[in-house]
């Protein structure tokens, strides 16, 4: 009976039918702090850190969004420090090589300081705050406006940035360990940087980085040939209707991205074939039955995007799903780490160098073996990162209600309370479909604490404000996660990845409201981003009498509890080695579906089709090269993302629009431009 592909944890522990990546770099010390820490990597890392979130904060504060910047990061990283080198070598200095560890710190340190440019809401929150983007709304003075200082901006930066790098270190062996979670974007930069940083002379090795820049190379072309017939809204091939007009209309079509297929390479099948039918049950059955009760259930006339209409089903019952799984596991964490820290940890501190959750031999590959040495061979101490977390949301409910009055301190401790509950559930959705949803998070505590304060003492505002307490936090423990997997596979010490973040995000802290103020000023105050509008009608919504749709709350029950059913009954036949664990799917993999456009779960089935095909037909040429292949789709998709969100700063239009439309709308289009003369 022929045996099912495996998927990327179990290739990570397969046979040893090849020299593993680590056997490769066998020969060379893992560097020591002192070497992976030096002025070159901090110098570089600087450089990179200022530019990077001045790119990001200028496509923050314009389009509304920042695409990943982690490759870039990697590759300028890579091609930076060698001018060093060269400086040194020209004076006669001595110096120590550059290693992968160096390229990885500085990874770590360019990519915690520019994702604050998006996750601190220079183009959301904070100017949903401003007089501004209230102007054409009905609470425009006041206590419902504030506009940002400064000091103001830094000082809740480090309360919130902080406070995520606290609550999600406890739980790093468990979710890059056990778990096995790929964190696509993460094991895509990891990949890159063991390949560029391969030892000359390796054969296998070279094929290796000679397929990766290939896709690379390739994905970006891809990215600029589709740009060139995407002129206008639908245009192009990413409104190609794969399945027909009629499937197209209900989201179901695939838009030629190469990053969502490299995902699903580096996802499990499970993870994709749940994600496929979460977007079938939400957007082929649900959102398209619920659109029929619209006047009924909810008013007519809403946009998309409004939590008083159809937007609050997909939100609600999504997180609804999302909170179940995620309480599960944290728990289960929780409980772990608390039996392991009382019953195990000083036992295995003497018998052995390093841990591994998963014993069995059998299943260990070389790999496996020198990464876990390395990863908990530098511990980082749980209760200090727990007393760390309470220290300083101590000091925030302290000193939040100083920088926004509107905010009382139970506002702020409620939102410190919930916060490590939604860091693990929104890392642990990241882990699994590389999909940082802190945005939606935030919106959902909006309501909360909207509707707690109320209009006459500065609803709109605090709420805003408790939004980035959320929205920052979690997205920087998401980040953080995904440098921890980074290191994980680059065999960097997790003290040097804690300590890169850490410096770059007091670096984002300070750099990323420099370059706000000034970008602030030159727009004369405002009126950037819509986007910006979008939070400051939500805020709106949460200090309004109008309540959430109707059946909203009942379902969102619903579907917790019968998620909540599906992860306990995953997790014991897991446990019980059932077969049906298989054919289980992941509640966390499916709830993401119904907030995201079914093109996603589409691109990362198909990539997950192509990896079962390719194993299928060459298994030992998956296994070597399927991950250089999807790293190189998702980093050349992330690099040409960069490409034409620039063409897009320097308002370069694209040449073409090539659209899809009904036959009959077709012939009435023809028969009109036959009534035009010709020029």
């Amino acid at each position: 009976m022929d045996m099912l592909p495996p998927t990327i944890a179990e290739q990570e522990k397969a046979a040893y039918r090849e020299p593993s990546m680590e056997q490769v770099f066998q020969g060379e010390p893992v560097p020591s702090r002192a070497e992976t820490v030096t002025t070159r990597s901090v110098a570089v890392s600087f450089v990179l850190g200022v530019t990077m979130s001045a790119v990001g904060m200028k496509l923050s504060l314009t389009a509304g969004f920042l695409p990943s910047l982690s490759i870039p990061a990697v590759l300028l990283g890579f091609f930076l420090p060698p001018v060093w080198v060269r400086v040194k070598d020209f004076f006669e200095a001595a110096h120590v090589p550059f290693t992968r560890q160096e390229n990885t710190f500085i990874q770590t340190f360019v990519v915690a300081c520019s994702s604050i440019a998006y996750s601190g809401g220079f183009g959301s929150y904070i100017l949903a705050m401003t007089k501004n983007d209230a102007v054409n709304g009905a609470v425009n003075s006041g206590s419902n406006v504030e506009e940002p200082r400064f000091g103001q901006l830094v000082m809740f930066l480090f309360l919130t940035c902080f406070a995520g790098i606290f609550a999600i270190v406890p739980f790093r062996n468990s979710l890059v360990m056990r778990h096995h979670l790929p964190f696509p974007s993460g094991t895509a930069a990891a990949q890159l940087i063991n390949s560029i940083h391969t030892p000359e002379g390796v054969k296998q090795a070279s094929m290796k980085v000679s397929v990766l820049f290939r896709t690379f190379c390739g994905t970006i072309w891809w990215s600029l040939f589709q740009w060139f017939f995407a002129s206008g809204p639908n245009c192009g091939f990413e409104a190609f209707p794969t399945f027909g007009l009629t499937a197209f209309r209900l989201g179901f079509y695939f838009d030629f991205s190469m990053g969502s297929i490299g995902a699903g390479m580096l996802c499990s099948y499970k993870t994709t074939i749940s994600m496929l039918v979460g977007s079938l049950v939400s957007w082929g059955v649900m959102w398209p039955y619920i659109e029929t009760k619209k006047g009924s259930w909810y008013p007519e006339g809403l946009s998309s995007h409004n939590l008083n209409g159809i937007h609050a089903y997909r939100v609600f019952i999504g997180l609804s799903m999302v909170l179940a799984d995620g309480v599960l596991h944290l728990l289960r964490a929780l409980y772990v780490m608390y039996n392991q820290q009382h019953t195990q940890e000083k036992r295995q501190q003497i018998t052995l160098p390093f841990q591994c959750l998963d014993k069995s031999p059998t299943t260990r590959c070389f790999d496996d073996w020198r990464r876990e040495q390395v990863f908990l061979r530098d511990r980082v101490s749980n209760p200090a990162a727990v007393f760390g977390y309470v220290a300083l949301s101590v000091v925030s409910v302290i000193v939040m209600p100083q920088l926004y009055p509107q905010l009382r301190y139970q506002h702020v401790a409620f939102a410190y309370l919930i916060l490590p509950m939604l860091a693990f559930c929104n890392t642990y959705g990241a882990g699994i479909a590389d999909m940082n949803i802190a945005t939606t998070y935030a919106k959902i505590s909006m309501l909360v604490i909207g509707s707690w304060v109320g209009l006459d003492h500065g609803g709109v505002v605090a709420s805003l404000a408790v939004c980035g307490i959320i929205m920052s936090s979690i997205s920087t423990a998401a980040d953080l996660m995904q440098d921890f997997r980074t290191g994980y596979l680059t065999l960097t010490s997790p003290h040097t990845v804690l300590i890169s973040h850490v410096t770059g995000t007091v670096l984002g802290c300070v750099i990323n409201p420099v370059i706000f103020c000034i970008y602030y000023h030159v727009f004369n105050g405002g009126n950037i981003v819509p986007y910006a509008k979008m939070f400051r009608s939500v805020a709106m919504t949460s200090i309004s009498q109008q309540g959430l749709p109707k059946y909203s709350v009942l379902l969102c029950m619903v579907f917790f509890v019968l998620a909540l059913a599906v992860s306990v009954l995953l997790e014991v036949s897991t446990q019980k080695r059932w077969r049906a664990r298989w054919y289980i799917p992941s509640t966390t993999a499916m709830a993401i579906a119904f907030f995201v456009p079914p093109t996603m779960a589409i691109g990362m089935f198909i990539g997950s089709m192509a990896m079962y095909l390719w194993w299928r037909l060459n298994g030992d040429g998956a296994q070597r090269l399927s991950p250089m292949v999807a790293a190189g789709l998702i980093c050349g998709d992330g690099f040409g993302s960069l490409m034409t969100s620039t063409l897009v700063l320097f308002k370069v239009g694209a040449p073409i629009c090539v659209t899809f439309v009904p036959r009959d709308i077709n012939k009435r289009l023809d028969a009109f431009l036959a009534t035009i003369p010709p020029s």
